[in-house]
């Protein structure tokens, strides 16, 4: 039952970082941006749940609201700024990017201090089904899991089921040839981007009850989320699915089963991949 636990666990674990890490790949296998200002996105909405849970009262209205800030930030992001590199260097993307880290954690430290915050989980999700006569399991946990199942399947269906999905994997696999068939790429980056932010953020403000609200909390999860986009292949909506679960039921289980070594499980589980397919999970060779 322990196992159980566990195992439940990783899962919802993975499918935060796919919700994170979706995102994170699109917006480089579409935009080429690499961008290490992801993480503080995560940050963002999380920070943002709790400032709205605490001035309405409620988590229900924090994070449809954070996620449509984070959406609207993401916007004005790639517009003022974004725009501007995609056909730079990788060297000035990273400068831009880490400097952005800077700027979010500084107004983050004026804006909330740097104290550790906590959000209430609702009262509708705050009570456990019991599984033995001593252990149970939270709800709000079987929540969030059941949430982000659901995203990923709407996310799946839009971009294999819909014109916009068809346009984002044509973006993908060919920028100029898309732009050439008369895709409006500009409003495609926009979106992607976007959208990006608002998955990051929406990740951060529903995990806050359970992991807290905490400076630097976007640079811990950032090179988690980058070894997810490497294992999957970049680009791939599927292939980051596959390896945040993978990377999700390493990290917990690792912690469970050799705790001295669970540091070093995930980028094992990478090195294994890798040496299989260089390519990534889901990229054809």
């Amino acid at each position: 039952m322990v196992l159980l636990i566990q195992i439940l666990n990783a899962v919802q674990y993975g499918l935060l970082l796919f919700l994170l890490s979706s995102g994170l790949t699109l917006i480089f296998g579409i935009m080429g941006v690499i961008n290490l200002a992801h993480g503080s996105f995560y940050m963002v909405g999380a920070y943002l749940a709790y400032w709205l849970a605490r001035t309405t009262g409620s988590l229900w209205l924090a994070l449809p609201l954070a996620v449509l800030i984070a959406f609207a930030i993401g916007l004005l992001l790639e517009t003022a700024i974004f725009s501007r590199l995609y056909r730079r260097d990788h060297l000035y993307q990273v400068l831009l990017t880490f400097g952005l880290i800077l700027i979010f954690e500084e107004l983050r430290s004026i804006a909330f201090g740097d104290d550790v915050h906590g959000i209430a989980v609702p009262a509708l999700l705050n009570f456990s089904i019991p599984l033995t006569d001593t252990l149970s399991y939270p709800v709000y946990r079987l929540f969030v899991t059941l949430v982000c199942l659901v995203i990923a399947g709407l996310m799946y269906f839009v971009i294999h089921k819909t014109r916009t999905g068809m346009r984002i994997r044509a973006g993908n696999s060919n920028r100029e040839m898309a732009a050439s068939l008369g895709v409006n790429m500009p409003l495609l980056f926009a979106l992607v981007f976007a959208s990006g932010v608002a998955l990051a953020a929406f990740a951060g403000a529903i995990a806050a009850p359970i992991s807290s609200v905490f400076p630097g909390m976007g640079s811990q999860i950032l090179i988690i989320c980058f070894v997810v986009v490497v294992i999957g292949g970049i680009g791939s909506i599927n292939g980051a699915l596959i390896a945040s679960l993978a990377v999700g039921l390493a990290d917990t289980l690792g912690k469970v089963i050799a705790a001295e070594y669970s540091a070093i499980a995930v980028y094992l589980v990478m090195a294994i991949i890798l040496l299989w397919r260089p390519q990534g999970i889901a990229n054809k060779a």
